[in-house]
């Protein structure tokens, strides 16, 4: 039985094509139909799944829970994810399997885990770890590297140059727990279209490094007796209008409503008629009053009906997720990165003090790459 590594990137076959990239590493790319909605979470659950996102429950990088009436965004339980592993037969047949840096991994039906995993102190900034399975296995990879650095992994910070700090401890790591297949995520393409656009010169400079990261990774491989994949998540487009904030829209016509603490509008999910789950291009309409809100938001003409319950901002826009104007309201998680206590996804984060606009943006089904 031959190995196998499969590499899940932000890997849209537009920007194979911008950089005349259509062999990398000894690999030949052709384009494919990327999934809907086309972000992180989805794509990785149906890479794992091979169902549609109907069938395994990922919407977005978010799930309204029904029972705290709530949106809880970034949570990496593989509870999360339904339906068979594409997996279960090897292991049923005695083969082992690693994830690594995928969403929705812990606790997830395989041999080997790696995942990022802060701890967050009472008083405020956070303990840059992993998760590991074998759990000691967090141990060993800190002493050759030291803690991981999450810090480059999103953030005003982050940089295309984390892919190499995800390949370094995927090395060392099979070194000593060796899997039978292995799924590795590599952000590196994340950061300089979302913040500089697609095409920028610092989004060349990513793409360059990402073909020496697969250069890397295939001699990893080859060395392994691994067959190496390369599998597009989504594909980036670039931003030319200003965002839509839905849930603005929404508080103003009393369908989403707020409380007011020290100043601040924090959202009052629990006497909410509607609420609009924000995800880069799309969002999801959540709450008994979801068809009014619906009708409220395209009534506007800034968006797209996508499929039941889903809006999309029209091409070149983006969702907001803020529901205030004016900005002495913004709650205290606001201006910094806090991807839990936010309930919607904020590319602003990329910035310092959220204090920017993105320049790129996804979320709809665009052709992404892989290796053929």
């Amino acid at each position: 039985m031959k190995k196998l590594t499969v590499i899940a990137a932000s890997l849209g076959w537009d920007a194979v094509e911008r950089n005349r990239a259509g062999r990398m590493a000894g690999l030949s790319f052709e384009p494919r139909d990327g999934v809907f909605p086309g972000v992180t979470c989805v794509a990785q659950a149906t890479l794992r799944t091979g169902l549609p996102p109907a069938e395994h429950g990922m919407l977005c990088n978010g799930a309204w829970i029904p029972e705290l009436r709530k949106p809880l965004f970034w949570e990496q339980s593989s509870a999360l994810v339904k339906g068979r592993r594409v997996w279960e037969d090897l292991r049923a047949g005695g083969g082992t399997v690693g994830m690594f840096f995928f969403q929705q991994s812990l606790g997830e039906s395989v041999d080997a885990i790696v995942s990022p995993a802060p701890i967050h102190k009472h008083g405020g900034g956070m303990v840059m770890a992993c998760a590991t399975k074998p759990a000691d296995a967090n141990g060993a990879l800190e002493k050759c590297f030291g803690r991981f650095p999450l810090w480059r992994y999103w953030g005003p910070l982050a940089s295309p140059k984390v892919g190499r700090a995800c390949i370094d401890w995927f090395e060392s790591f099979t070194a000593i727990h060796d899997v039978d297949e292995a799924y590795l995520y590599l952000p590196t393409l994340d950061y300089a279209a979302q913040k500089h656009g697609p095409g920028s010169r610092a989004d060349r400079a990513a793409f360059a490094e990402l073909r020496r990261q697969l250069e890397r990774l295939a001699g990893i491989c080859g060395k392994r007796g691994a067959e190496l994949s390369v599998q597009g998540d989504y594909a980036i487009a670039p931003v030319s209008a200003p965002p839509v904030s839905p849930n603005a829209l929404l508080r103003k016509a009393g369908l989403f409503s707020t409380r007011t603490v020290a100043g601040m509008a924090y959202p009052d999910f629990h006497n909410s008629a509607a609420f609009a789950m924000c995800d880069h291009e799309l969002c999801i309409l959540v709450g008994d009053a979801r068809q009014k809100a619906t009708e409220l938001l395209l009534a506007t003409g800034d968006y797209e009906a996508a499929e039941d319950g889903i809006l999309l901002a029209k091409e070149g826009s983006w969702c907001d997720y803020r529901w205030w104007t004016d900005g002495r309201e913004a709650p205290d998680f606001a201006s910094h990165v806090d991807i839990h206590n936010k309930p919607g996804f904020d590319p602003r984060e990329l910035f310092f003090f959220c204090r920017g606009l993105p320049k790129g943006t996804h979320g709809r089904s665009r052709p992404v790459a892989a290796s053929v």
